[in-house]
Formats: structure tokens, sequence, C-alpha cells
């Protein structure tokens, strides 16, 4: 079957704006819970060590199984399908947590919230990357991104007016359910209104080519950058260990890294076309303060932290 012309840039727009709204709701769901989740997992009974561990096998699987699924996603052609199963995945075991009563079943879910975002993130941002050959990649991403931080900024806060009211883990994780059913169903919206999305690309010769230099030297200092990554689950267990921040703060500060990154999103806009020494500066900066932490103000360390990520997520993805 012959396929179609690609469609109008409004189009494309829309489509756009529909998955930011239902990533703003889904990074308010698991950036919420993740904003608690090591104080939750000491409060039952496990230790550092254990946590350490879950955070990062989290993020071993989050990121490993998108080589699998993408490829999926590309040989089938099938985006939404992936796309769904991975959100469904992702959204339900965030308030499955207010079920669970020890530490097993909780890090269980916890690798499973992160294995349901790494099913459905390759297929998302394929399709928002044919959007972005009409209206911009940089601008796609962008906004999408802006919108992920902010949501990921109104989480952390949710969970912290519940245990502010003494309401505890369980029923702040519950509060999640509502912005995770309306992330699944604007996602299911978005698949009858939008269903073929690779209709939107424009039509363009392909080329293929090996990574530049600069690609390799970028892929090189984001791996040291990420092998000091110090998971904030560790971090908030020993804040609520040593007493040194309150329960009901700690998704504060969770909130305020989040919302640095959301500020940085939008100037992805501006597509960046190889390394500059700038980004390895800013690579390194952000990485001293959370070093120098233990020993002066490591809330701002922290928050600048997670500011310069954000800012390196937006510019990864549109970097060609």
């Amino acid at each position: 079957m012959k396929r179609p012309a690609f469609l109008s840039g409004s189009i494309a727009f829309r489509f756009v704006l529909v998955l930011g709204i239902a990533n703003f709701f889904a990074d308010m769901t698991y950036e919420g819970a993740r904003s608690v989740t090591g104080p939750f997992l000491g409060t039952l009974g496990a230790s550092a060590a254990v946590i350490g561990f879950t955070a990062g096998l989290g993020e071993l699987l989050g990121y490993a199984l998108r080589s699998i699924s993408g490829v999926i996603s590309d040989r089938t052609g099938k985006y939404w399908i992936v796309t769904i199963v991975g959100y469904i995945i992702n959204m339900l075991a965030v308030p499955a947590l207010a079920l669970s009563g020890n530490w097993p079943l909780a890090a269980g879910l916890i690798v499973t919230e992160r294995t349901g975002r790494a099913i459905r993130k390759p297929s998302t941002e394929a399709m928002l990357s044919f959007a972005g050959k009409q209206i911009g990649r940089g601008w796609v991403f962008g906004l999408n991104e802006a919108l992920d931080q902010a949501g990921a900024t109104v989480g952390p806060l949710v969970i912290s007016l519940s245990l502010f009211e003494r309401r505890g883990y369980q029923t702040a994780f519950s509060y999640l359910l509502v912005p995770a059913v309306l992330t699944i169903a604007i996602i299911f919206i978005a698949r009858h209104f939008f269903p073929t999305p690779h209709d939107l690309e424009v039509s363009e010769k392909i080329y293929s080519e090996r990574f530049p230099r600069g690609y390799w030297l970028y892929m090189i200092a984001a791996a040291c950058f990420a092998a000091g990554f110090a998971d904030f689950a560790l971090i908030s267990y020993h804040f609520q260990k040593t007493a040194v921040i309150a329960a009901d703060v700690v998704p504060i500060y969770y909130a305020v890294a989040m919302a640095m990154g959301a500020m940085a999103g939008p100037r992805a806009r501006k597509v960046v076309r190889c390394v500059r020494p700038s980004h390895v500066a800013d690579r390194i900066f952000p990485f001293g303060f959370c070093c120098a932490a233990p020993f002066s103000r490591k809330r701002v360390g922290g928050a600048r932290w997670h500011g310069a990520l954000g800012d390196r997520h937006g510019r990864a993805r549109v970097a060609p």
C-alpha cells in the first residue's frame, strides 16, 4: 500500500504536545516516587547496600534494555504497541508500591518501573523524531524535556505534601495512581488520533555514515560522568538515617533539582552539533560540586548537578 504524503507541521506540533502532556504526568508519577524510594526502602528494613544495588540494577536495565526494545520497534514498525506496553508497566509499578509491605517486593517494583521506561523510551523518541523533521528536532525534544521535568518537579511536591500531613509513604504512592492513569489514557488518545506517526516524517535520503570523532568523545565524557553518579535513592536514605533533613523535606530538594532540569530543557532548541570544551566543563563542574557536597552545602551542589544533568539530556537527544 502506498504511504501517504507527510502530514502538516501543525499536526506534527499537536502530536508532540499530546505526547509531552502524557510525559508530564508520567514523570510526575515515577519521579515523585523516586524522590523517596531510598527512605521508603529504609523503613522496610533495607540496608544501604540493598538500596544502592536496587537503584543501580534499575538504571542498568533502564538503559541496557533500550537497545533491545528499540530494535524491536524499528524492525516491526509497531511503535505504538511497544510504547503502550512500556507505559503500562512503567506507570502501574509506581502506585503498586503502596501495596508493598516488605523491601524485596518494593525493590522488585522499583526495578520493574525502570524496565517499563526502558521498553517505551526508544519507540516514543523515535515517534517524536518523525515530527522533528518538520518543526525542528531541537524544539521537539526541548519542549518534551521541559514538560518531562515540569512533571518531575510537581510529583515530588505531591509526595512532600502527603508526608507533611503525616500520611505515610504508602498513602503518598497511592496518590500517584491518578497521574499514572491519566498518562495511560492520554497515550491511548494519542494512538487514536495519530495512528501512523511515521507519516509525520519528511521523506529524505538516508546515508549510512560512521559516527564522527566528536560523537565518541561525547560518549566517553558521558560514561565517565555516569560512573561517578550517586543515585538519589542512596543519598536520600542517608539523609533520613542521619536525620540531616526531615522526611517531608527530602522530596522538595529533589523537586528543586528537577526544576533546574526543566529550565535547561528549552535550551535544547538550539541544536548542538559538536562537542565543545564548555560541554566537558559542564560535566566536570557539577561533579566537583557533588564531591564537595559532604563537606559544604550539599543541597546546592546536588541541585546544580541535577540541573546540569537535565541540560545534558536535552543536548544529547538533538545532537546528530
